[in-house]
């Protein structure tokens, strides 16, 4: 038929039907998943309009409907640094017994 540009990939192929934008199976399923992914979070976005949702870590701000979390950034900062230095005294309580 025709030569196109993978919408995907961006690479050259020729098309096999007239309407053809991906140049295989497996650009066509990654596209695929990641438009599953974006109508997702879209659609939890939309469900959290209009609705009141607050920080779990205590300090009790507001969140934002495209917040994911269910913590703010201040509170989800100080969580990964708490989460981190537990890991590095395990790991050191682990080499000590080596």
């Amino acid at each position: 038929m025709t030569e196109k540009h993978c919408e995907w990939c961006d690479n050259s192929f020729k098309t096999k039907s007239k309407n053809q934008i991906y140049c295989s199976v497996e650009c066509r399923t990654l596209a695929t998943k990641e438009k599953v992914v974006k109508r997702y979070k879209f659609t939890k976005a939309k469900e959290r309009q209009g609705k009141n949702r607050r920080c779990a870590g205590g300090c009790n701000t507001l969140l934002s409907i495209y917040n994911d979390n269910s913590f703010c950034d201040n509170c989800l900062t100080n969580n990964k640094r708490v989460d981190k230095t537990i890991r590095e005294i395990k790991d050191f309580f682990e080499y000590e017994q080596k």
